[in-house]
């Protein structure tokens, strides 16, 4: 006999169904049933942000959330930020100001970037790091990061 839970979700954009063990985080969920693996874990405690995903609107580690959670949510991953004629300009700001090495941190700073800009149109360099701090990015610094978020809000202004 079966322990699992039928699940119906938005996963960006698209309306899912799928079974879960009532353990098991949304973070499991989206990486080996939905098989979405640009969410990355990096320490399944919350800490590193390398998970990170929209929840509703709201900034989430998907490590700290169960998959039985997620029931009639909307769920945005990094595969939901491109646009359909190509990259969102936040992706495209981090390629162009090198505001990423080895790729890890890069979803999860990604949706944390677009959360930012969601609420702040123009951030100061205070509160990018202030939103990025729950993001741990080992390889890079955070100069880049910060000079690519600045980059995708000056050109997100413009497209308002």
């Amino acid at each position: 006999m079966s322990n699992k839970v039928q699940i119906q979700s938005s996963v960006n954009g698209e309306i899912v169904d799928f079974l879960c063990d009532p353990q098991e985080t949304l973070l499991d969920v989206l990486r080996n049933r939905l098989s979405l693996t640009g969410t990355k874990e990096g320490c399944a405690t919350g800490d590193c942000g390398a998970c990170s995903v929209l929840l509703d609107g709201r900034l989430t580690c998907s490590c700290l959330v169960l998959g039985v959670e997620a029931v009639d949510k909307e769920i945005t991953t990094i595969e939901g930020i491109s646009e359909k004629d190509g990259l969102h300009p936040i992706q495209r700001k981090f390629l162009e100001r090198a505001a990423l090495q080895c790729g890890i941190c890069t979803p999860g700073l990604i949706v944390a970037t677009k959360a930012l800009l969601e609420k702040h149109k123009d951030p100061d360099e205070e509160t990018i790091r202030y939103w990025l701090a729950g993001n741990l990015c080992r390889c890079t610094g955070y100069d880049k990061i910060v000079r690519a978020v600045q980059d995708a809000a000056k050109e997100l202004s413009y497209e308002a």
